[in-house]
């Protein structure tokens, strides 16, 4: 008799970079739909990752040549009322927005309804180019979920965010890095070297420093430029207290890479 599959999120460590983990959504017959325990693994597994304090960049990706095609519609959630059901879904999408680590969406293949705003959720986004995306919820009876009423205006504006969830089109990679859905769009063949090449990058800057940058960007969508400012200074002050600092100013001095280590002073 064959094993039945198991819907599954698979967290792994990079052998080369310890401090990166890649999530999978592993769910590949129906294209990396989300069944309900797999929105419970996730929740857990960020929550995980987020308490580990030698992970600095996520990578979140799909199985199978597909990204994610939003929720699995036909796995049933305990018996609750419908609102609950979906305060536990969007604890997902604030633990993946809260993440103080660096996130990556690795899309290849489609992201649809949930899963485009689940790639939209992480900080940066690499697709390939035969992805799809669409908030597709219009067409499925459903007003947009999972943050996509939050994050889309502010990536693409208001008409074009408009356009796309009151239509549920399905647009191409081209398009989607065109209106500033994607961060960047590759061949397929060479979405691992491109993404391999952000991580590397993203790996040279200073730990302290990104954590605190992340945050002022995301505090900033809704503060006022005093806000802003107050918060760049407090944030500064951290990064002077920190280890990096020094080392920056020691590399510039000695014409040398820097070597940062994100620690503070009496931290080992």
């Amino acid at each position: 008799m064959t094993a039945p599959v198991t819907h599954k999120i698979d967290v792994s460590r990079d052998r080369d970079n310890p401090s990166v983990a890649t999530v999978t959504l592993n769910n590949p017959e129906k294209r990396n739909a989300v069944s309900w325990p797999m929105w419970q693994q996730l929740l857990t597994d960020l929550h995980a990752l987020e308490a580990d304090p030698d992970i600095r960049i996520v990578i979140v990706t799909g199985a199978g040549g597909s990204f994610c095609s939003g929720a699995d519609m036909s796995s049933q959630p305990p018996r609750m009322h419908p609102l609950t059901q979906m305060d536990s879904i969007n604890n997902v999408v604030l633990a993946l927005h809260r993440l103080s680590k660096i996130t990556v969406a690795k899309v290849d293949g489609d992201a649809i309804g949930a899963g485009l705003n689940l790639a939209l959720a992480c900080d940066v986004m690499i697709a390939s180019d035969r992805s799809r995306f669409s908030e597709i919820f219009v067409q499925r009876g459903l007003s947009i979920d999972f943050g996509g009423s939050w994050i889309l205006p502010r990536l693409i504006g208001m008409h074009r965010a408009k356009e796309l969830c009151l239509t549920g089109d399905i647009i191409s990679a081209d398009e989607a890095a065109e209106i500033g859905l994607a961060s960047r769009v590759v061949p397929a063949d060479e979405i691992d070297t491109a993404t391999d090449s952000l991580v590397r990058r993203l790996l040279r800057g200073a730990p302290v420093a990104q954590f605190l940058t992340k945050r002022l960007l995301n505090e900033g969508l809704h503060s006022t430029l005093e806000q802003a400012v107050n918060h760049e200074a407090m944030a500064q002050v951290d990064n002077l207290g920190s280890s990096d600092s020094l080392e920056a100013r020691n590399a510039f001095l000695e014409r040398r890479p820097p070597q940062f280590t994100g620690r503070w002073p009496g931290r080992v």
